[in-house]
């Protein structure tokens, strides 16, 4: 959708821009029409870039009963969190351990990038984490419970 508002958004924003007080775009607009132009550029802007979307989109595959892909790309349009991929896998990654009630978990895999597109590039990262359920310490083998 933020693809067919781009051209759009940009028409609407050069209207309200110029030297002498015309454009191709405002002529002939009395000055409330000028303030609704400038009022819709800025609606599609905002819905174009959106601040209150979270800047990472996480995807998550189930490999195995304790292994786990992670997949992540950043908003295209975004006014900051560039370093936050792996934050995010590692907090994802302790949610993934707490759930399962397991005691620890590895980062197996990691990496960060960046994939060119259309409208510009997008950073992406990639995880596989598996998560760990440590056999309790039984220096002797005295323990009955096998793990």
């Amino acid at each position: 959708m933020s693809k067919r508002l781009l051209p759009l958004a940009i028409a609407l924003l050069l209207a309200g821009c110029s030297t002498n007080g015309t454009t191709p775009f405002t002529v002939g607009l009395n000055t409330s029409m000028k303030w609704n132009v400038a009022l819709g550029a800025a609606a599609a802007i905002y819905l174009i870039y959106d601040p209150l979307a979270p800047n990472w989109e996480l995807e998550e595959a189930k490999l195995s009963d304790d292994t786990y892909r992670l997949s992540m790309k950043m908003k295209r349009f975004h006014t900051g969190g560039a370093g936050e991929a792996l934050q995010i896998l590692k907090r994802r990654a302790v949610q993934l351990r707490e759930e399962g009630g397991h005691s620890a978990y590895e980062i197996l895999e990691y990496t960060e990038g960046v994939e060119s597109r259309t409208l510009g590039a997008q950073r992406v990262a990639e995880g596989l984490v598996r998560v760990v359920r440590r056999a309790p310490a039984d220096s002797f083998g005295l323990s009955a419970n096998t793990y």
